[in-house]
């Protein structure tokens, strides 16, 4: 196989275009038309990682945090992240890293951390990015192959609901001018063509390749179509996750059972609220920016990691901040990244790192 076409499925599911500014996503190290025979899994790229794929003979690490997050000036391998990607090139090691683009993904970190809790009807807490929508008209013999492409390149979902689109029958007309080159009609003649107006929502990350789909199958030379742009967001993609346990629980009992399920070694809290844990709020890694919007959609704790001592003051006894750690509220990542791939790529050798990269240990 090629890098290159595991990072086209990784990017179909997690564009590159949904990371955060001050991300550093995508390719870090090697290229896109480099072999590869195995493939390493890790949330972090450590030198005891690098170790494992040159013993273990991985061309690819794939990493959830980028190992090159800041600027590089030099490379002298006075750093760890210097010696690091030293490493990676003398060894032809390609390194790719999955960050904030997979965080803001309906399906991605959030949605495995929330399964490991045991959530349900779980939704995006921040919803972000731009939806459009596009109009096409086709022939009526040709509409139902032009809306397959469509709809199959990404566009129409809607929720939980995919390939949503809605179509209206009607007449188009044209004159075929000298130099056309007509589906259907004659040069210099008008014509009535019976059509479908076919119209569907598209998010905008993914526009240009729903175009493409679109203009590949249609049979017209010239195609009419439209694009609108909308003011609703994509329920599909934004940050943080909220949904709710399959019973309410005491407070103390949900935050063993947290610990229990992320198998840490300890939790920070806040004030307890006076009332059993229902609705969940979570963001895995640093998520304190959206406490306010957890609370705002009502929900009785939110999980997430890296908050600071002044946080803790707020919304007390109103809703319960938790802080269950970077590394442990993203650590699933890569059980859901070899699910992906696997489940694509059945017969390519994957590896989850054996390393625990947690840098942070109790006392």
């Amino acid at each position: 196989m090629k890098v290159g076409e595991i990072i086209e499925y990784l990017e179909q599911i997690a564009p590159l275009s949904l990371q955060e500014s001050y991300d550093n996503a995508g390719l870090l190290t090697g290229n896109k038309d480099q072999e590869v025979h195995k493939a390493l899994i890790t949330l972090d790229v450590t030198p005891e990682v690098m170790e494992e794929a040159i013993a273990e003979k991985a061309e690819l690490i794939i990493a959830h945090h980028p190992v090159i997050f800041h600027g590089l000036k030099h490379l002298r391998g006075e750093d760890m992240v210097e010696r690091i990607v030293i490493q990676a090139i003398k060894n032809d090691i390609a390194l790719y890293a999955i960050h904030t683009n997979l965080d803001n993904v309906a399906s991605g970190v959030n949605a495995r951390l929330a399964e490991k809790i045991g959530l349900q009807n779980t939704r995006i807490l921040a919803p972000e990015g731009s939806l459009k929508k596009l109009v096409v008209y086709v022939p009526v013999a040709e509409s139902e192959k032009v809306r397959a492409a469509i709809l199959d390149a990404g566009a129409g979902h809607i929720g939980n609901y995919s390939h949503c689109s809605f179509g209206v029958p009607g007449e188009g007309t044209f004159k075929a001018m000298d130099g056309a080159h007509p589906f259907v009609g004659n040069i210099g003649e008008l014509h009535r063509e019976k059509e479908i107006r076919i119209e569907t929502i598209v998010p905008d990350y993914l526009l240009q390749n729903v175009v493409q789909a679109m203009l590949q199958e249609h049979p017209y030379e010239e195609p009419a179509y439209d694009i609108f742009p909308l003011d609703n967001k994509n329920a599909l993609t934004g940050a943080g996750l909220i949904g709710e346990l399959p019973e309410a629980v005491p407070p103390l009992e949900f935050l063993q059972q947290l610990k229990n399920n992320l198998q840490a070694q300890g939790i920070r809290y806040g004030v307890l609220v006076p009332k059993e844990i229902k609705k969940v709020a979570l963001c895995g890694g640093s998520g304190s920016f959206l406490m306010h919007k957890a609370f705002a959609a009502g929900a009785d704790v939110f999980v997430t990691a890296d908050l600071k001592y002044h946080d803790f003051f707020l919304f007390q006894k109103q809703m319960l901040l938790v802080d269950a750690g970077h590394y442990e509220t993203e650590q699933f990542t890569k059980e859901l990244l070899f699910d992906l791939l696997t489940k694509k790529f059945p017969n390519f050798a994957l590896q989850i790192s054996k390393y625990n990269t947690n840098p942070v240990s109790f006392l």
